[in-house]
């Protein structure tokens, strides 16, 4: 069975936006360059630019309204987009407190509010403490959605590569042994855990499905994709086939 890459997602800011692109390039240092690269902090986390775990940041598992935002990379920062505001065009660098202000009611008034937008380590800010790529499987998604009984969108998972071609559920044979795409060639690692960020409905922002309830009901297991590193430097493109 030939499998392909159908879609690539990049995420800026972590838990705050998803973007589609045809291509990225990749690096052992980077994993998905630009993935990432900012995350804002809660105000009860520690005021630092080192790698923290996920529940320091705004992010969807305690805010689903973010996961409706979409963003695009521009030459001069980042473009943010939600159903219920005006769009955001700011530059990280140095517009910094523009995200916070804008974000406003979105992000729960009974959780710690926005501190301080900051710049990721080189290895992004992944929810793992490694330079970290995530692939899923187009077609365990499918047997996904028919269990729930409705197309569940895949921006839910926040994924940056996804694979058409496999079986449903044979993304976890790809951690037997190193895979190619396009010029890269990536290293297995774990499957990934899943919290309860994918509950939320990127189309509206609000929770409508226990996504965890239904992998452990349909398939005994939290899991869902992949954890991949980056073992050689290449760029990806929708299409490429994977090896």
């Amino acid at each position: 069975m030939t499998a392909t890459l159908a879609h690539i997602w990049r995420h800026p800011i972590k838990g705050i936006g998803s973007e589609a692109c045809a291509s990225v390039d990749m690096t052992p240092d980077n994993a998905v360059v630009g993935d990432r690269a900012w995350a804002l902090l809660n105000a009860q986390a520690p005021d630092i630019d080192d790698w923290q775990p996920r529940r320091n940041f705004l992010q969807v598992a305690s805010g689903p309204a973010l996961s409706a935002i979409g963003a695009v990379s521009t030459g001069t920062g980042v473009l943010l987009t939600h159903p219920d505001r005006d769009p955001l065009a700011f530059d990280p660098d140095t517009a910094p407190d523009a995200l916070g202000t804008w974000i406003g009611d979105l992000w729960p008034a009974n959780r710690p509010g926005p501190a301080r937008l900051v710049k990721a380590p080189k290895q992004g800010m992944t929810d793992v403490p490694f330079a970290s790529v995530s692939i899923g499987n187009l077609a365990s998604l499918r047997a996904l959605s028919q269990k729930a009984g409705f197309e569940i969108d895949m921006r839910r998972f926040r994924i940056n590569l996804w694979l058409d071609g496999l079986a449903p559920w044979e993304e976890i044979d790809l951690l037997r042994g190193d895979i190619t795409l396009g010029s890269a060639t990536l290293e297995p690692v774990d499957p990934i855990e899943r919290c309860r960020a994918p509950d939320a409905n990127p189309a509206n922002g609000t929770r409508d499905i226990g996504m965890l309830s239904l992998l452990e009901q349909g398939w005994n297991t939290r899991d869902f994709g992949v954890y991949f590193k980056v073992k050689t430097a290449g760029t990806v493109a929708v299409g490429d086939t994977l090896t």
